[in-house]
């Protein structure tokens, strides 16, 4: 591949920002980034590898921001990350060795789904409640079951990630969405880093497009994590599905 000239680099640079701002504040960045790394000239394959090793450092600025809102949920972390791992290994050897028409057929059905996951998580959790006692052995096994299958979405593809595992967290944690905002940046940050060491060591990356996209998505990221801390936990919500619906729509048109 050759190298990008200044205008492509501007162009893959002011995706980024605005990128890893929309993962950091809600998900779905990658539909920027993507889309400007094919304009460029790159085949699909390597802008989707760039563009996930180019937004990693999104993930790590927003996480940076929401350190306060980590430190009482340690444990969830580490337990949801060694998950996200498993997942993320498993959407690397996929993309590496299958074809992607059949996945990525189904990719806006899955934002859609997750968006209405969302949008109805407190009438679920009720549901799971009712089902079971307090819910704890429904809970745990739904929450481990979809962290292992966003992850392993988000290292296949990524798009929409952050409004699915939100969705996943929402409906299976009984906590603040402010808060598990905050672990979905943890987790979007492990998925993408694994996905991320694993491209660079086996994938056909855009090195010089990375060196522009790292390091203003790490800007990108701490912007969208400070504007939405800044609203409440129902606009979040609604910020969250509006931009999983725009994702979705914009995949299958």
């Amino acid at each position: 591949m050759n190298t990008l000239d200044p205008g492509g680099l501007a162009l893959v640079a002011a995706a980024a920002l605005v990128a890893a701002a929309i993962n950091a504040a809600a998900g779905g960045g990658s539909l920027l980034t993507y889309p400007a790394l094919l304009l460029v000239g790159l085949p699909p394959l390597a802008a989707n590898v760039t563009s996930t090793i180019g937004l990693v450092g999104g993930y790590a600025g927003g996480t940076a921001v929401y350190q306060d809102l980590l430190r009482s949920q340690g444990r969830r972390a580490l337990l949801l990350g060694g998950v996200s791992v498993a997942g993320a290994v498993t959407g690397v050897l996929l993309l590496l060795r299958l074809s992607g028409a059949a996945f990525a057929a189904v990719v806006p059905w899955l934002i859609l789904f997750s968006c209405g996951l969302l949008a109805a998580q407190p009438l679920l959790r009720r549901g799971l409640a009712g089902r079971d006692g307090d819910g704890s052995n429904g809970r745990h096994a739904g929450l481990g079951a979809g962290t292992f299958c966003g992850a392993v979405y988000g290292a296949y593809f990524g798009a929409g990630l952050g409004v699915l595992t939100l969705a996943v967290l929402g409906t299976f944690l009984r906590d603040d969405l402010q808060r598990l905002n905050a672990l979905k940046g943890v987790l979007s940050l492990v998925i993408n880093a694994v996905a991320a060491v694993s491209f660079a060591l086996f994938a056909p990356v855009k090195w010089d497009a990375v060196a522009v996209m790292l390091p203003v998505s790490i800007a990108g990221g701490f912007l969208g994590a400070w504007l939405a801390r800044r609203v409440s936990s129902v606009a979040l919500r609604v910020v969250v599905v509006a931009v999983g619906v725009a994702v979705a729509v914009r995949l299958l048109v």
